[in-house]
């Protein structure tokens, strides 16, 4: 079973909203492979962020996706 992200531990570089990547990410790539308009990479953590929540129902759908593909479950989607 994958671990699930959490939300105390998301990294500072993610934008506020529902969704979000924690200190978990292990820089992979597949999400910003998966949704590039929503994750891009933080420089400073090295590691995947969530820049912009989705605005379209693709982008929803792609992040779900992302969430779902994570090998370390470090996307979450229970953010504020």
């Amino acid at each position: 079973m994958l671990n699930m992200a959490v939300r105390e531990n998301r990294i500072d570089g993610n934008v506020s909203g529902k969704f979000y990547v924690d200190d978990q990410c292990i820089d992979c790539d597949l999400c910003r492979e998966i949704c590039s308009s929503c994750f891009g990479r933080d420089e400073e953590s090295g590691s995947s962020i969530v820049m912009k929540q989705p605005e379209t129902q693709d982008e929803v759908a792609l992040c779900e996706e992302a969430v779902n593909s994570c090998p370390v479950g470090a996307i979450g989607d229970d953010g504020e």
